[in-house]
C-alpha cells in the first residue's frame, strides 16, 4: 500500500519535471539582453535608489594655476573636472558617451596647458590617447584610432614629449612610443617584444625610465637613451623580482624604485622603497622599517619632497620626507585624514602641497590637500551620498580565520574584512554573503561599496570579503600560493570560509550566497561546484568558466601574462588540470541557482566563457539567470547599467538567500522542501498553507531557534524523521518518508539543513517506486540533492533500478 501511494505522490511531481524544459525567456531592452530575469518590483527600486545615486571624486593631478583636476560622475559615465577651491564647483571639462580614464594633466612647466586623457569604446578596452586643450577646449586624437591598446601616459617636464605603451605594431606587444607634441610625429622607441611601460623621464628629456612586465611576481628594469635608442636593463638581485615605480631623483643622477629584490642574498616578501645614486654599491632601503608593501612614490617638482604610501593589511599610510636627506617630515594633519584606502596623490606645482584622494568604507572617494607647512587639513570635494545618513554606514572589522593548512606549524590565517549589519537579525541569525575579488593579484580593501551598505542595512545580509591566498598585500609567499597547480587551494580557502562561518551564532550557515567578478567569478563556479550543498545561490560577473577556453580566447596582448599566472594550456600537463579543475565540465555539480552577468565587448574574459557555462548548467535543470550589456567589456561602467545589474542582483538575493518565493522548491502542489528555515519562514509558510513540517535534522544541529516550539506556537504540526548523514540514505528510511508523506497528504514542508539529505530520500524512494534512476535523480536534485548523489547513484546501482533515457 505504501509503494501505492508513494507512487501516486510521484505522479503529481510529472508536471514539475516537464516544466523545468520551459524555454529561456529572452528579453532585449536597448543594450541590454536578459534571461530569465523577473521584471525588478517597483518597491525594491525605490528603496535602492539612493543607494545607486552615491558617488565619488578621484585625483587625476594638478594644473598649473593651482586647481586639481579630477575625475567625478555626474550623469551617465565618469569625466573631467576641474576643482578650483577647497569644496567649490567641480567645473566638467570632458562630456562623452564614454568614461574617460588615464588623467595626466600637463607639467606645470610645459609650452601647453591641458591634459591628456584615455577613452575606448563599450568597454573593448581598445583605448585611445587624447589630447584636451585649456585654450581652446578641442580635443585631438593623439594615437591610430585602430584597434590598439594605448595607455601609460608619461610627459616630460617641458611638455614636449609623450611616451605612451601600444599595441599598435602587432596587437600583441606592448610597445613604447614617444610623440613629439610640438610636430604630432609619433614613433616606436623600443620594440624588444613583450609587456613594456614607461615610468618616466629624466630631467632633461634625453633618457626614459622603462620595465617589462611578465606577471606580478615578475618585472625587468631598463633606461633607454632616447636619441640612439640604446637600451640598458638594470641588473635585479636575486634573478627575479616584482617592481612598481622608478622616478629620477631630483637631479636626474640617481632613481627612487620599489622593488621587493632581494637584500645582501636574502629573499624578502614585500615590496619596499630604495633609492640608488651613482657610485653606490647596494641601494639605501628607505622603507626598511615598514614591514608591508610601499604601494606609489611622487617627488615634488622642487625636488625638496618625497612622498610614498603603504598598504598595512589594506590600509593605506602616507609618508613625506625632505630631500636629499630623507628625514621624515611631522605633518599634525595627516592624522586628520580618516582611515582609509589612498588612490591617488600628486605635490603642487609650487612644491608646498600635496593632494591625494581617500576612500573608506563609510566614505566615497574625495580629494585632501595636506599643507606642507603644518597648517590644517583640507578638504576639496565632498561627494554625494544619495542623501543618506553616512554615519549609519558601516565599517567591517578585519577577521583572520583559520584555513585548511598550516604554515610555519600553525594554521594559516586569511584576511577577511567582515561587514556585521547593525540591527540583529530577527532570527537571531543573519544570512551571509561572501564577496571574491578578481585577480587573483588582487587585494579586497575597505572602500565604499553602497552595495553592500544596501544589504546590510536594508536586506539584513552580513557580508563576508576575503583576501584568500592568491591576493597582494601578504607577501611574496602567500601571491604565488594559488599559482599554477595550487590554483583551487584558493577555492579550499572558501571551504574554510564556510567552516568559519558555522561556528559564529550570530550567522546563518544555511543561507549564503557567493558573489564575484574576473577571477572573483571563476571562485564563485568553483566554489558552487564543490560546496553547492552549503551555498544558497550566487552570481557570476564577466567570470572564467574553464581556463583552456579563456586563454585561447582572450586577447593577443593578455595571453602571455595570463598564463605566467595560472598555467600555460599548450603543456600536456597543465591542459589536463584545466580541465580537471573547470567548472564547465561539473555543471552538473552547480546546485544551487546561478546569475552570470557579462559585457560583450569584453577583451579580457570573452562573453563565450558566459555562454558556455549558462548553456551548461541549464542543461542540468538547473536554474540560471542571465544577462548582457552590448556596449559594457570587462565590467559595467555606466550608470545606467551598473543600476540595472544592482537591482537585478538585490532581487536574486531576495529570491534564492533570503525569503523569497522561490527558497522552497514545491515540488508539487502541497509539498515544499528545502533547506533550514528561519521563524519566519515557518509563518509565512503557514500562509501559504502549510500544515505540517518534516525535519530530517539530528537533534544536535544547531537551527538557531527551537523550530518544535516555534511551530507548536504556529499551530504546526512538527514530525522529527533525523537522517544523520549517508549512512541513513536507506531503503527503510526513504519507505518511512513515503509513509509520511502519504499519510500527511498536502501542506507538508519537507527540509534538512540544505535539502541534500531531503532530495537524497525523494530521489532513492521514487526509484523503488518505480521511477527511472536517472528521473529520480533529477527529481531529487530539485529539492536540493547534491553531496549526496554518488550514495543515491550507488543504492540504485545496487538495487538495479531502470536506467531510464540519458
Amino acid at each position: 500500500m505504501r509503494h501505492h501511494l508513494f507512487t501516486a505522490f510521484l505522479l503529481a511531481l510529472l508536471p514539475l519535471q516537464a516544466a523545468a524544459a520551459d524555454p529561456v525567456q529572452r528579453q532585449v531592452a536597448g543594450n541590454r539582453t536578459t534571461e530569465n530575469v523577473p521584471e525588478v518590483p517597483a518597491d525594491l527600486l525605490e528603496r535602492l535608489d539612493r543607494y545607486q545615486n552615491t558617488r565619488g571624486a578621484s585625483l587625476a593631478g594638478w594644473t598649473r594655476e593651482g586647481c586639481l583636476l579630477v575625475s567625478t560622475r555626474f550623469a551617465e559615465t565618469a569625466q573631467a573636472h576641474r576643482v578650483c577651491t577647497p569644496l567649490g564647483m567641480r567645473e566638467q571639462l570632458t562630456f562623452h558617451r564614454e568614461p574617460v580614464t588615464g588623467l595626466v594633466p600637463a607639467p606645470p612647466g610645459a609650452w601647453r596647458d591641458g591634459f591628456i586623457f584615455a577613452k575606448d569604446r563599450g568597454g573593448d578596452e581598445f583605448s585611445q590617447l587624447y589630447w584636451f586643450d585649456d585654450a581652446t577646449r578641442g580635443t585631438t586624437l593623439l594615437t591610430d584610432g585602430r584597434r590598439s591598446q594605448n595607455g601609460g601616459a608619461v610627459v616630460s617636464r617641458d611638455g614636449g614629449l609623450l611616451a605612451y605603451s601600444s599595441t599598435a605594431r602587432n596587437g600583441t606587444d606592448r610597445d613604447i612610443w614617444v610623440r613629439d607634441t610640438r610636430s604630432g610625429r609619433s614613433r616606436a622607441v623600443l620594440t624588444e617584444g613583450g609587456s613594456w611601460s614607461a615610468s618616466d623621464f629624466s630631467p632633461d628629456g634625453t633618457r626614459l625610465l622603462v620595465s617589462r612586465y611578465v606577471s606580478a611576481n615578475e618585472s625587468y628594469p631598463g633606461e633607454l637613451e632616447l636619441a640612439a635608442g640604446k637600451l640598458a636593463m638594470f641588473p635585479v638581485d636575486g634573478g627575479k623580482a616584482a617592481l612598481g615605480q622608478f622616478r629620477y631623483a631630483p637631479d636626474g643622477k640617481g632613481v627612487f624604485y620599489i622593488s621587493d629584490e632581494d637584500i645582501a642574498g636574502k629573499p624578502q616578501q614585500f615590496r619596499t622603497l630604495r633609492w640608488h645614486g651613482p657610485g653606490m654599491g647596494a641601494p639605501k632601503l628607505v622603507s626598511a622599517h615598514i614591514p608591508w608593501d610601499v604601494d606609489e612614490v611622487r617627488i615634488a617638482g622642487d625636488g625638496r619632497h618625497l612622498a610614498y604610501s603603504t598598504n598595512e593589511d589594506g590600509i593605506s599610510r602616507l609618508h613625506v620626507l625632505r630631500l636629499p636627506g630623507l628625514q621624515p617630515v611631522e605633518l599634525p594633519a595627516l592624522r586628520a585624514l580618516p582611515v582609509g584606502v589612498i588612490g591617488n596623490f600628486d605635490f603642487s606645482p609650487d612644491g608646498r602641497r600635496l593632494a591625494l584622494d581617500l576612500n573608506s568604507a563609510t566614505s566615497p572617494s574625495d580629494v585632501y590637500v595636506l599643507p606642507l607647512d603644518g597648517k590644517a587639513l583640507e578638504r576639496w570635494t565632498r561627494s554625494e551620498v544619495g542623501g543618506l545618513d553616512a554615519s549609519a554606514f558601516v565599517a567591517p572589522t578585519l577577521i583572520r580565520y583559520p584555513t585548511f593548512d598550516q604554515l610555519d606549524g600553525k594554521p594559516r590565517t586569511i584576511p577577511t574584512f567582515y561587514y556585521r549589519p547593525a540591527e540583529t537579525a530577527a532570527s537571531g541569525k543573519h544570512p551571509v554573503l561572501i564577496n571574491i575579488h578578481g585577480g587573483p593579484e588582487g587585494q579586497a580593501q575597505p572602500v565604499f561599496n553602497p552595495t553592500i551598505q544596501f544589504m546590510l542595512a536594508d536586506l539584513g545580509v552580513a557580508v563576508l570579503v576575503p583576501n584568500v591566498r592568491g591576493s597582494s598585500g601578504y607577501g611574496k609567499d602567500y601571491l604565488q600560493a594559488d599559482n599554477g597547480f595550487r590554483r583551487e587551494d584558493s577555492v579550499k580557502d572558501i571551504g574554510a570560509l564556510l567552516d568559519w562561518i558555522a561556528t559564529r551564532p550570530e550567522l546563518d550557515a544555511s543561507r549564503v550566497g557567493v558573489h564575484g567578478g574576473s577571477y572573483g567569478g571563476y571562485m564563485v563556479l568553483a566554489a558552487l561546484m564543490h560546496y553547492s550543498d552549503r551555498i544558497r545561490a550566487g552570481i557570476d560577473v564577466v567570470g572564467i568558466s574553464d581556463f583552456r577556453t579563456f586563454l585561447q580566447n582572450t586577447e593577443n596582448y593578455r595571453r602571455d601574462l595570463r598564463r605566467a599566472e595560472y598555467g600555460d594550456e599548450r603543456d600536456p600537463a597543465m591542459a589536463e588540470f584545466f580541465a580537471r579543475i573547470a567548472p564547465l565540465n561539473h555543471a552538473d555539480r552547480i546546485r544551487a541557482p546561478l546569475f552570470v552577468a557579462q559585457g560583450r565587448n569584453d577583451p579580457r574574459v570573452p562573453w563565450t566563457e558566459a555562454e558556455q557555462i549558462v548553456k551548461a548548467v541549464r542543461g542540468n535543470g538547473q536554474p540560471v539567470w542571465y544577462l548582457e550589456f552590448a556596449d559594457e567589456g570587462h565590467g559595467f561602467r555606466k550608470k545606467t547599467n551598473t543600476d540595472y545589474f544592482n537591482a537585478a542582483s538585490m532581487l536574486f538575493w531576495q529570491q534564492h538567500l533570503l525569503d523569497g518565493p522561490d527558497r522552497f522548491a514545491e515540488l508539487r502542489a502541497g509539498l515544499r522542501t528545502g533547506g533550514q528555515p528561519t521563524a519566519q519562514d515557518l509563518a509565512r509558510l503557514k500562509e501559504q498553507g502549510v500544515r505540517t513540517v518534516i525535519d530530517l535534522r539530528g537533534p544536535g544541529e544547531d537551527r538557531g531557534f527551537d523550530e518544535a516550539a516555534e511551530a507548536a506556537r504556529l499551530g504546526l504540526e512538527y514530525v522529527a524523521l533525523p537522517i544523520a548523514g549517508k549512512d541513513d540514505v536507506t531503503p527503510a528510511n526513504a519507505d518511512a518518508l513515503a509513509a509520511l508523506l502519504a499519510e500527511r497528504g498536502d501542506g507538508v514542508l519537507l527540509h534538512c539543513a540544505s535539502g541534500n539529505r531531503a532530495g537524497a530520500l525523494l530521489a532513492l524512494g521514487a526509484a523503488r517506486a518505480g521511477m527511472p534512476a536517472a528521473e529520480a535523480l533529477a527529481l531529487g536534485r530539485k529539492a536540493g540533492l547534491a553531496s549526496l548523489e554518488p550514495v543515491v547513484a550507488a543504492q540504485l546501482e545496487r538495487t538495479g533500478a531502470p536506467a531510464g533515457a540519458e
